[in-house]
């Protein structure tokens, strides 16, 4: 009651299929908790009014729980990642010292995108190994948020900031493969996975309330599935060569495929006979009912998107996956087209034949996909790979020459009282 704290209220989105989803965006604290109300009219709805009891921390608030085992009961953190088990599965132990010699010297030379990090007593420190770090910004802003949240193991690990897995070695190799964490990994790697620097800053961003993330997504699906236009769509750059040729098989087969490139970059020669799309905002890609997933570079990073949307997901069938992928079935969450494309149009005429069937895949595709895209699941995620990681060490972690420490926000935004338990572990 007598608490007085400014929150941020977005307006509802609002999901078209009975649901909405409500942002609160907390700049402050508070000690006794907060109060949801949900009326319809004046009448409560389901179990309104909703109570967190407090204290309610905001997200620049460093107040890690002590307990992770309690965070991730907290947290409803799934007992089990299938992709977390097959990644380690080849690391029974982790030789730090061998990571040290060879890492920098096989992968962060000139050409190098590799961040070497050392978490100790919470906090975090890291030097760039390699020309090409910019990205440490997200890698660090989803560390320094996980920190604030949960006491961090000991653990010293190497992140790839570039768009390609590294470690192609095989595990009955001697020297054996090395455990570089990804984001994107491949049939023939064995990196480590984590989200995408796209879906983390994403899920970081969709807390702070700002648009085009995985939440806000879900508010704009688009006209129901009866008023989509009955055609595939599909608008990149020209990344890959599927891609090209997909531009040919829509002005070919224009009553079932819109497809344009909106950039040449790869394959400049192309324009004149391919033309250029005009950028389209991607809420837009749902006024059609079948949307093509080609990869790009590596793992096409719009797919956990497309697959937010209320439109069927027609998936070209890749050597490359993300976190998620594994979760995600052919014909039961996307309609499966080949690497050479030469199923597409048999597989867009079949959705526009089958339609009760198309739109049920298309359905369950998006619930499966906003179970495992929500936010909290991202958190545990890191923590799990942190955790299973940070088992297999068979040294203690050390801050290496030429690391700096990655500080925690100390500005206006960051002021609260933490009422942990117990008082953080001194200074060691």
């Amino acid at each position: 009651p007598k608490e007085i704290v400014r929150i941020h209220v977005p307006k509802p989105l609002d999901r078209n299929d009975g649901t909405f989803l409500m942002r609160y965006r907390m700049y402050e604290t508070v000690n006794e908790g907060l109060k949801i109300e949900v009326l319809y009219g004046d009448e409560h709805v389901a179990q309104s009014p909703y109570i967190l009891k407090g204290p309610v921390y905001h997200e620049y608030c460093e107040c890690p729980e002590e307990d992770p085992q309690a965070w991730q009961r907290t947290l409803s953190c799934p007992t089990k990642e299938p992709q977390i088990a097959k990644d380690f599965a080849s690391f029974p132990s982790i030789n730090l010292q061998q990571m040290l010699n060879e890492i920098p010297r096989r992968f962060g030379e000139e050409r190098g995108a590799i961040v070497h990090y050392t978490i100790l007593n919470n906090h975090i420190y890291r030097r760039s190994l390699g020309k090409y770090t910019d990205f440490k910004m997200f890698s660090d802003e989803i560390l320094l948020s996980l920190a604030r949240k949960v006491l961090l193991p000991d653990v010293e690990f190497y992140v790839n900031l570039g768009d390609w897995p590294l470690e192609h070695r095989k595990v009955n190799e001697t020297p054996g493969p090395l455990p570089i964490i990804s984001w994107c990994g491949s049939l023939d790697s064995r990196d480590v996975i984590l989200p995408t620097y796209d879906i983390t800053h994403s899920t970081l961003e969709a807390m702070r309330g700002v648009t085009n993330d995985l939440l806000s997504i879900q508010g704009h699906t688009g006209p129901s599935w009866i008023n989509k236009t009955e055609k595939a769509f599909f608008r990149g750059r020209d990344s890959r060569e599927e891609r090209l040729q997909l531009v040919q098989l829509s002005k070919e087969n224009p009553q079932l495929l819109d497809a344009g490139i909106t950039g040449y970059f790869f394959f400049q020669e192309k324009e004149k006979e391919l033309g250029k799309a005009k950028l389209i905002g991607f809420f837009d890609f749902f006024k059609y009912k079948y949307q093509v997933n080609v990869d790009g570079t590596v793992a096409a990073y719009r797919y956990p998107y497309l697959m937010l949307g209320d439109s069927l997901v027609l998936k070209q069938d890749s050597p490359y996956y993300e976190h998620f992928y594994m979760a995600l079935k052919p014909w039961k969450h996307y309609v499966p087209i080949k690497r050479n494309l030469s199923d597409l149009l048999e597989k867009i005429e079949w959705a526009k034949e089958h339609d009760e069937e198309a739109k049920k895949i298309a359905k369950e595709g998006q619930l499966t996909a906003r179970d495992l895209l929500q936010p909290h699941r991202l958190y545990c995620y890191y923590y799990r790979v942190l955790q299973k990681y940070a088992e297999r060490q068979t040294s203690k972690p050390e801050i290496r020459d030429g690391m700096e420490l990655v500080p925690q926000p100390d500005d206006s935004s960051s002021i609260c009282q933490c009422h942990r338990k117990t008082p953080l572990r001194e200074e060691l």
